[in-house]
């Protein structure tokens, strides 16, 4: 069977994996084998999750009946009810589901009634509290196939220290880094001097570690030296695939959607209020602005570095009319021109505008001109692949480290 369980945990505490987890073992412990856990990444625009908007799906042999009992049993324990935003759903498959849902839930919007229609289809047992929406994540979960996976260990921590300050060594997350890169990644973040693996917010997580491989996280993990977790889980993950982008251009992009754009650079990039870049691109269809916000650190002058005629491949979320980068790929990179008022063969005097369509007169000498003085600057900035630091990566976009997307 599939067990799926979205929508546990509250921006106050819990966490959907930690529950996974927890009942990874009581299956166990009830002579049920655990073959995966499955840690479920979704649409990350999705405006009523809670975090990262993940779900969980455990591929389990045993008996379908108690293990949706345990399951049910385990979220009316542990799940944060409190919480408005909060409505646990559970599925229990013993086929899997339709993975064209898993497939829309990650690059779209689904509802809940689609969830239930799935589920019926596929003789699924399942339970939603409160307004069910739950379901969506768990029917994703249950449905979902990975073209790609990546794995990540989880530590957990004592009850008893939840809400308190994590003990974890800064030193020995940079050390795993060193050790372990680019085999796992997200660990810290090298340029800005930042740990990124380890959570702020009042949850059961102590730190996790991203990678290719359960060796390779296990590797990186054994370099941590940390306050006693309460136990471990590593997960199969649809983290750092890029699962999440669709094919668009630059006039047919959805609100909430995540694409890779391909167009040419109109103008030059602008920082605005709070260290903002903004520029817009066209194709052979429309115009579109993207947006490197301040967290994305040395990320924007990069973006910066881009000049009117570049052809980039904009890569991230549509929100609000803009592509929030994610990361960007310069094409084919243009000559930097710029053209000023020629100088005055007679006087050495800077011309000014003679008017629109008149050229250029001198002030000095009355003497005139045509064509501007043509400036071109040398670029630095070469044609590849750039990406946000760590600290601004989303869980599902795929680390450059792993290779440069396919264009």
């Amino acid at each position: 069977m599939l067990i799926g369980i979205d929508d546990t945990d509250s921006p106050a505490g819990m966490c959907t994996t930690y529950l996974g987890a927890v009942l990874a073992r009581r299956l166990i412990h009830d002579h049920m084998r655990v073959r995966e856990a499955r840690l479920v990444r979704l649409n990350p625009n999705v405006t009523f999750k809670t975090r990262g908007n993940a779900a969980i799906a455990l591929d389990v042999e045993g008996d379908p009946e108690q293990g949706f009992a345990l399951a049910c049993a385990i979220v009316e324990e542990l799940a944060d009810f409190s919480c408005g935003k909060t409505n646990p759903g559970v599925v229990v498959a013993e086929k899997r589901p339709d993975p064209a849902f898993y497939q829309r839930a990650v690059t779209d919007f689904c509802e809940i009634d689609e969830a239930v229609a799935v589920l019926e289809a596929a003789g699924a047992r399942y339970r939603g509290w409160k307004n069910r929406r739950g379901l969506v994540g768990a029917t994703a979960a249950v449905s979902s196939v990975f073209p790609d996976t990546t794995y990540e260990i989880l530590a957990y921590r004592d009850p008893a220290r939840w809400g308190t300050s994590r003990e974890v060594d800064r030193e020995s997350l940079f050390a795993a880094e060193e050790a372990t890169f680019p085999h796992t990644w997200d660990t810290v973040d090298v340029a800005n001097r930042v740990v990124v693996c380890v959570p702020h917010t009042p949850d059961p997580v102590l730190f996790g570690i991203r990678g290719e491989s359960p060796a390779w996280v296990m590797a990186a993990r054994s370099l941590i030296l940390s306050e006693k977790p309460a136990f471990e889980q590593i997960w199969v993950t649809n983290q750092g695939t890029d699962a999440h982008l669709l094919s668009g251009t630059c006039g047919s992009l959805r609100e909430g959607l995540s694409y890779r754009v391909r167009g040419v650079v109109i103008n030059r990039p602008v920082t605005g209020a709070g260290g903002h870049v903004s520029l817009a691109i066209r194709d052979n269809r429309a115009d579109v602005r993207c947006m490197a916000y301040e967290p994305t650190k040395n990320f924007r002058d990069i973006v910066r570095a881009l000049v009117p005629g570049d052809e980039i491949v904009a890569v991230g979320s549509y929100k609000k009319g803009s592509i929030n980068l994610e990361k960007m790929c310069l094409v084919s990179p243009a000559r930097d021109l710029r053209t000023q008022a020629p100088l005055c063969t007679t006087c050495s005097k800077r011309m000014t505008s003679a008017g629109k369509g008149k050229g250029f007169k001198c002030r000095k000498c009355g003497a005139h001109a045509m064509e501007p003085e043509v400036l071109e600057t040398p670029r630095m900035l070469t044609a590849g692949w750039y990406e946000v630091p760590p600290t601004a990566r989303r869980h599902l976009s795929k680390p450059l480290c792993r290779g440069a997307p396919e264009l």
